[in-house]
């Protein structure tokens, strides 16, 4: 057997292409829906020679050993609009890169889909690159549906560091829905290639993927929309743009309450790993202690929760060593719990 090859099930109905050849005697067949199935290759059978391009072949030649799964065609997905969602009038797109062998992620190679969760086709392109960018790939996606793109071999994946997408969605009926024309530029860390963690089980392949999201209920994940200064910019809103103040100021006896769970200090934060958190939840801290560190008599009370107390101790140990105008100590249980710590300016 060799990739391409058409081979139909011996014990059950239906069969495929031939995509990928695996370890212990296992293949990939792409069946007719668009899906991959792994079966053991003893329970398929060859239904005819076929070339690089899944034509029958015409001579005997021996098959050509460098042929890939992009040089194999494959059977054409059609969508039915009896398939369409109500959750499917929202554009929701991902990217997802699957390692053929996840045992070994250090140096596998991967193989990248886009995905599709909407009603809607989409004509996209992908571009690569920073300050100077390359057309990567341009095609149409079905709706509900992943598309196959490119096998990215491990010495590549620093190429994928700066992805855009961009394209437009439309429905082939008479009417729909018009939506907002698709862009938006990821950064994908390539160090997320080698981190086991990065890839999860999921409803779209049987393998566990790494998923980037690039569309949301139509629009971009803000994460995306704003980069790190901005993001700064935008936590110390209040601060970076004074508007002259039209009521008096906050009696000494009122207390500040200042949420530090990062759902409040940020909408998305799904990409984000537990470093980055921190640092949002302390550069809100920062902020708060600077607007009020010469307002003597001031309470703030910071809600950072339980947890395994890391907030919290570097909270106390900032505390100690760069306000030290100002005590702490535990916020009151009958109104926080034990999640918080009151701050007094002295």
């Amino acid at each position: 057997m060799k990739i391409g090859d058409k081979v139909r099930y011996l014990n059950a109905v239906g069969g495929g292409v031939i995509t990928r050849i695996g370890e212990k005697g296992v293949v990939t067949v792409l069946e007719e829906d668009g899906f991959e199935t792994p079966v053991l290759a003893n329970d398929v059978v060859v239904v005819a020679d076929t070339n690089e391009l899944n034509f029958v072949s015409e001579s005997k030649s021996k098959p050509n050993t460098t042929t890939t799964a992009q040089t194999v065609e494959k059977p054409q997905y059609k969508f039915d609009i009896a398939e369409e969602t109500p959750e499917g009038e929202a554009i929701n797109v991902s990217l997802a890169f699957v390692p053929v062998n996840i045992k070994s992620l250090q140096n596998t190679d991967m193989e990248m889909f886009v995905i599709n969760e909407s009603n809607y086709y989409i004509d996209f392109q992908i571009l690569t690159g920073n300050a100077t960018v390359s057309v990567h790939t341009a095609d149409t996606i079905e709706p509900q549906t992943k598309l196959f793109i490119t096998d990215v071999r491990k010495d590549e994946v620093n190429d994928y560091e700066f992805v855009r997408f961009q394209g437009f969605a439309y429905k082939q009926t008479t009417k729909f829905d018009v939506k907002p024309a698709l862009d938006v530029a990821v950064r994908i860390n390539p160090v997320d290639f080698y981190k086991l963690h990065r890839f999860e089980e999921n409803d779209f392949f049987e393998a566990k993927a790494m998923l980037v999201n690039l569309i949301e209920n139509d629009y971009p994940p803000i994460k995306y929309l704003i980069d790190d200064k901005q993001l700064q910019e935008a936590m110390h809103d209040k601060r970076l743009q004074p508007t002259k103040r039209q009521f008096a100021p906050p009696r000494k006896s009122q207390i500040i309450e200042v949420d530090l769970h990062i759902h409040e200090l940020i909408d998305n934060f799904a990409n984000l790993d537990n470093a980055d958190m921190l640092r949002i939840q302390l550069d809100k801290f920062h902020s708060v202690m600077k607007e009020n560190i010469n307002k003597k008599g001031q309470k703030i009370v910071f809600i950072h929760g339980k947890g395994e107390g890391v907030l919290r101790k570097e909270i106390t140990e900032l505390l100690r060593k760069q306000y030290k105008n100002a005590s702490f100590q535990d916020a009151s249980f009958q109104q926080y719990g034990f999640g918080a710590t009151q701050v007094n300016i002295h």
